[in-house]
């Protein structure tokens, strides 16, 4: 079922929405060659906790960390660990779900460690450009097929693949909530959408072919080729025209006792 927000709800979800804004931010800060991805997880529990926020991921459903953090060719859900040391030209995937007063907002961004090669860069960029594209479909009175559609028709212009197994999905005082949201399908087509709705867009795009494979933890999903895959979320509200995205970072700046904050974490 459906659940369309007030707009109480919606700005208690915005105000989440920028602490989970304001956490990639100082993700950016520290990202770097050397650091491993679990002391990325620490740090982003930290400061959420430092803003009065629970990272939501956190024992969902049994994943033991804050974050998601896929590395190359894992797609998502991908485990921090101490011995996955960040280097030059890796891509680096951070899926973070902040709750705030009981709102939950759910954003993926992903990172270029140093420089990247022409095809990584590739591939970030189209990934980033299909989130913008399936979001400005994203409109009352449109079709979920119509987001899908735009995602898939420009990612795979470019030579590039559109992960299946994974969708977008409703976000509210629930992680999951209905409905979900393919980024691939047929304009025109699948459930319409109303103003209020709540979803998130969170395109997962790969180099090679879009097919997986599940790790034995039944989490972590990777590349079945091994090539490398991105991906780039935002929580947003339907509406009239133009949809509101509740994560753009864009809005947002550390402030000085952010900053401090940062510069006094020890790692």
């Amino acid at each position: 079922m459906i659940v369309l927000k007030t707009n109480e709800e919606i700005e208690g979800m915005r105000k989440s929405g920028e602490i989970l804004c304001k956490t990639h931010l100082a993700i950016k800060e520290i990202i770097r060659p050397g650091i491993s991805t679990m002391q990325v997880n620490d740090f982003a529990e930290a400061y959420m906790k430092f803003k009065g926020a629970v990272p939501a991921q956190k024992g969902y459903e049994g994943f033991p960390y804050a974050l998601c953090t896929s590395l190359n060719d894992v797609i998502c859900h991908g485990f921090p660990k101490e011995d996955d040391i960040l280097k030059e030209g890796d891509i680096l995937s951070v899926d973070n779900v902040v709750e705030y007063n009981g709102y939950l907002s759910d954003s993926c961004w992903s990172y270029a460690v140093g420089e990247l090669s022409e095809e990584n860069q590739h591939l970030m960029d189209v990934t980033l450009k299909s989130l913008y594209l399936g979001i400005e479909q994203a409109y009352e009175g449109n079709r979920l097929g119509d987001i899908g559609n735009a995602i898939q028709t420009y990612v795979e212009s470019e030579g590039l693949s559109v992960v299946r197994d994974f969708v977008g999905h409703g976000i509210g005082k629930e992680m999951h909530e209905d409905p979900q949201v393919p980024h691939y399908g047929v304009k025109g087509r699948g459930r319409r959408l109303i103003e209020n709705m709540v979803i998130t867009i969170e395109p997962m795009v790969n180099i090679g072919t879009w097919k997986m494979r599940l790790e034995d933890n039944n989490w972590v999903a990777r590349t079945r080729d091994g090539k490398n895959s991105c991906q780039f979320e935002h929580t947003l509200v339907v509406k009239k025209g133009k949809a509101d995205i509740l994560t753009n970072q864009d809005d947002y700046k550390l402030d000085d006792e952010d900053l401090n904050w940062i510069k006094n974490y020890k790692f």
